[in-house]
């Protein structure tokens, strides 16, 4: 019986756990969408419904917001970050993992070193060293650093995914006589998914959700990420509660999509190592 019961009073605490994670997760969420589809210019009612729920407010701040142009911005900053920091990250986590490469457990350091570097600290060099390469304006004054600073924690991040691979694995493809680089792509990739699912993941939302970067180098607002647009946004419509809530809805939506779309992958790579 008290076997029963502390099985029980664990499951419950469990329970009791997870749906308080759930509610502070999800509760904000609701909070914005109720108060995206008040009227605008009115006091937001909270967590209550609307008893006539504003829908056209998205379509207002897509088109207040000039979003169409900020989200193609954001698409091709996503492509010339997530894929390149991805690619490298993962051969450089390789290396660091599984190659004697001269000086690897220095560059492991400087890595770690980086990972402490907020982006505030970078900005004010990273913008004359932009402007003397004439890239400060551009796409690219958003691209190449965000990559550069990405890098420590990615290469952190599959190093770890790559040292946890078991030796046989490689030495028998050794024995075969796979060249490292087919190792590396038929042997360790194919095991590494999840983690670089996950990278994926985390990398999209960096570049996704990047505000500072492209508001301090970049003039035009329609090249800049979404975030930065929804700060010029705000600028303009601060009083207007309903439309910022729609606006930050339709930023991030595509967030949770990806998400939802990886989560398996995602929760996967977590685990790895946790479970043998």
């Amino acid at each position: 019986m008290n076997t029963v019961s502390s099985t029980r009073h664990g499951l419950v605490s469990r329970v009791v756990i997870l749906v308080a994670l759930m509610a502070f997760a999800v509760l904000p969420l609701l909070s914005m969408l109720t108060a995206a589809l008040a009227p605008q210019n009115s006091t937001p009612p909270g967590l209550a419904w609307p008893t006539d729920p504003q829908w056209q407010n998205f379509a207002d701040a897509w088109t207040a917001a000039n979003f169409l142009a900020l989200f193609e911005s954001s698409v091709l900053i996503v492509l010339g970050v997530v894929p390149a920091a991805v690619a490298m990250a993962a051969a450089a986590g390789y290396g660091l993992a599984q190659l004697d490469v001269p000086g690897g457990r220095l560059v492991n350091a400087l890595l770690l070193v980086g990972l402490t570097l907020p982006f505030e600290a970078l900005i004010t060099p990273l913008y004359y060293n932009l402007r003397d390469m004439g890239l400060l304006g551009t796409r690219w004054a958003v691209i190449l650093p965000l990559i550069g600073l990405l890098m420590p924690f990615g290469v952190f991040w599959m190093r770890a995914s790559f040292l946890r691979v078991e030796t046989a694995l490689t030495e028998a493809a050794e024995l075969d006589g796979a060249t490292p680089w087919q190792i590396f792509r038929q042997v360790q990739l194919p095991l590494a998914v999840p983690a670089l699912s996950a990278l994926t993941i985390l990398f999209f939302l960096a570049t996704w959700n990047q505000y500072l970067l492209p508001l301090v180098l970049i003039d035009d607002p329609t090249m800049r990420t979404v975030a930065g647009g929804l700060g010029a946004f705000q600028g303009e419509h601060g009083t207007n509660i309903a439309l910022l809530c729609a606006g930050s809805l339709l930023i991030i939506a595509p967030s949770l999509l990806v998400f939802l779309f990886f989560q398996r992958h995602f929760v996967k790579a977590l685990l790895q190592g946790a479970v043998k």
